[in-house]
């Protein structure tokens, strides 16, 4: 079984998938332990020396100005817990639920929390034993996902629900069938428990994830589109993005081209028209936007997969315990936004491509792709079925960032709505995914129709993967159902999608 080592810096998207989906075992690099003893120390000292700090000594949010007794130190840090399991809705899906604990304890792992060793302990081992806290999906606005993941600390102190083995159990039972016991959190750790964006940043990363990955499949199924339409590279031409470098288009090209190497669309003298519908024609330029967002969706969403978003912070070199904005993620929020709006021009391109494929003034080709003619409806009704799931889409791609922002009187008065952004993006890309499955379902029958004599590699491999699980279409039938089919079994396809990042790999 793969190992994921846990040290709070260098969790990749693929540790996270690998946690979330594929279950590899957890552990933690040598270093953890004792930087997170360390931190504890200026906690206890803290504590001992009774100084003023918020969340630990005082109360929280509205609350801060009051003292806490040391004698309630520990209760405080409970009812911090129960206090704020507040999230509503259905269960977040397990693998949702195994990234957001993942992100937790890497967070915890890097340090500046100052929890007690024992509970990212517990953490860890919750995961390896397959217990997975029963969070509801709504309850997050983006200012740490505290009402949510606080139904993880409900687990890890023996109370709330947990899945376990299939079962959902309350959380003392979950815990002891996995051979495990409760913590018994001290000061602090029930706000630590709370505390980050843990959920959107552990759905961020199987989001950004997948995404890179759809993207890739747009690549490759406008590629074979490229082919049933006998489209022009010209646009692709490095000479001809040189004089515009809009950011990712150059990049997007060139993994067309590389798709479509070793057949003859190469040389654009190949192609059946000198001008192509925009759809076509400025593929590159919308793809590449989208490696763009994916490219700022990085950049800040590692260091919340990487960082530490406690309020207040532990700087164990200096014995300090200061407060902090960390657990802030409008960056993030911003990110996932622009990614959405970014899949949706995707989405809407594709829907385009594929309806100029059954226009025959356009194409060049049978009426809707069918070899009979205007007595067939061909792939005609598909088209609707395409443009419903762009307008779901769409309808997916509002902005969050912007709500209007509530929370505690005169003291949280912003926030980011993060989780929901990240949330939204997981049902974007499975429509997206969907929509591709159409395009390329179309686009073999349009190869077959154009029947030209070379098809590059990439067009090549979908075509014959396609074919292999779905015939051509002949009279009138069903097509939803190969639509799915391609969609779970080649779209879907982990071998399929290796094989062509291998032939984009040198132009990326």
């Amino acid at each position: 079984m793969t190992r994921v080592v846990i040290d709070g810096r260098t969790l990749s998207y693929d540790d996270v998938v690998a946690v979330a989906q594929r279950d590899a075992r957890v552990v933690l690099a040598d270093e953890v332990l004792p930087r997170l003893e360390r931190d504890r120390a200026v906690v206890e000292d803290i504590v001992d020396r009774q100084v003023a700090t918020y969340g630990l000594t005082t109360g929280l949010g509205t609350r801060s100005s009051y003292a806490l007794p040391r004698d309630e130190l520990e209760e405080f840090s409970v009812r911090t817990v129960r206090g704020r399991a507040n999230a509503v809705g259905d269960p977040l899906p397990v693998p949702v639920v195994r990234a957001a604990v993942l992100a937790r304890l890497n967070g915890i792992a890097g340090g500046g929390s100052g929890v007690r060793p024992a509970i990212p302990r517990l953490l860890l081992a919750m995961l390896n034993a397959r217990v997975h806290p029963v969070i509801p999906e709504v309850g997050s606005i983006g200012a740490s996902d505290l009402c949510q993941m606080a139904h993880v600390g409900l687990v890890v102190i023996g109370e709330g629900s947990a899945e376990f083995a299939g079962e959902v159990l309350d959380g003392a039972t979950a815990l002891r069938r996995a051979g495990l016991g409760p913590a018994e959190p001290g000061p602090k750790d029930g706000h630590v428990l709370c505390s980050a964006s843990p959920l959107a940043a552990g759905q961020g990363a199987l989001a950004l994830h997948e995404a890179a990955a759809v993207l890739l499949l747009a690549q490759a199924v406008t590629a074979l589109t490229y082919e049933g339409f006998r489209a022009n590279t010209s646009p692709l031409d490095s000479r001809v993005l040189g004089l515009r470098p809009a950011p990712g288009q150059s990049r997007a090209a060139g993994e067309l081209l590389a798709l479509l190497d070793d057949g003859e669309l190469g040389d654009p003298r190949h192609a059946r028209r000198v001008q192509d519908p925009v759809s076509l024609r400025c593929s590159a330029q919308v793809h590449g936007a989208l490696h763009s967002a994916l490219d700022f969706a990085d950049e800040a969403l590692r260091p919340e997969l990487n960082g530490c978003g406690d309020n207040p912070v532990v700087l164990a070199d200096t014995g300090e315990i200061l407060s902090s904005g960390n657990f802030h993620t409008p960056a993030l929020a911003l990110s996932f936004d622009t990614l959405a709006l970014a899949l949706t021009q995707t989405a809407a391109i594709s829907a385009e491509r594929m309806r100029r494929l059954l226009d025959p003034a356009v194409s060049a080709l049978p009426a809707n792709l069918s070899p009979y003619g205007p007595e067939r409806s061909g792939f005609a009704p598909l088209a609707k079925t395409a443009q419903a799931l762009v307008a779901e889409i769409r309808m997916l791609s509002a902005p969050v960032s912007t709500d209007p922002r509530h929370g505690a009187d005169a003291v949280e008065d912003d926030s980011t709505n993060a989780a929901l952004g990240a949330r939204r993006l997981t049902t974007m890309l499975t429509r997206l995914r969907q929509l591709l499955a159409v395009e390329a379902v179309v686009a073999a029958q349009a190869v077959d129709l154009a029947a030209p004599s070379a098809l590059g590699r990439g067009p090549r491999l979908l075509h014959r993967s396609i074919r292999e699980i779905v015939p051509r279409l002949d009279d009138d039938r069903p097509c939803g159902v190969d639509v799915e089919v391609v969609n779970r079994d080649i779209l879907g396809s982990d071998d399929v999608r290796s094989a062509l990042r291998a032939l984009v790999g040198g132009a990326s």
